[in-house]
């Protein structure tokens, strides 16, 4: 049996989250591992995840409500021992500066482009792997 990667996806809206898996599918590049999404609505329960560890790839709303994914990207960056890599998801190509503020591996643009989502997401998987190898 081939391993998954575990994908954690937060955001306060449930279509945002909807999008990332659809947009990721099972396995977002033939290279990389099936996915397996571990979906968080609040910032509460992102650190409680991470804390459990086995977290491969962060990705984190930038818009969402009441803390968005930039800023919950610098605090674990900061706060997480070995933490993931992060892929935000940014409202206009413009804000990409902010995620380099918030220390983000890579960002795309919402709404979620597949192929470019896809892409940024099996990167970041990538680089993981090599890291952990």
């Amino acid at each position: 049996m081939q391993p998954t990667a575990t994908v954690l996806v937060y955001s306060d809206d449930s279509n945002t989250r909807e999008q990332v898996r659809l947009a990721a599918g099972r396995r977002p590049a033939p290279d990389v591992p099936l996915v397996e999404f571990l979906e968080c609505a609040t910032p509460a329960a992102v650190l409680k995840e991470l804390d459990k560890g086995g977290i491969d790839v962060c990705v984190l709303d930038g818009e969402a409500v009441p803390m968005g994914g930039m800023g919950l990207c610098r605090q674990i960056k900061d706060e997480v021992f070995d933490c993931p890599p992060v892929l935000l998801l940014i409202g206009r190509p413009q804000d990409a500066w902010l995620a380099t503020w918030s220390r983000a591996e890579g960002a795309v643009t919402h709404p979620v482009d597949p192929v470019e989502f896809a892409s940024a997401l099996a990167s970041l998987l990538r680089d993981r792997k090599a890291l952990s190898a």
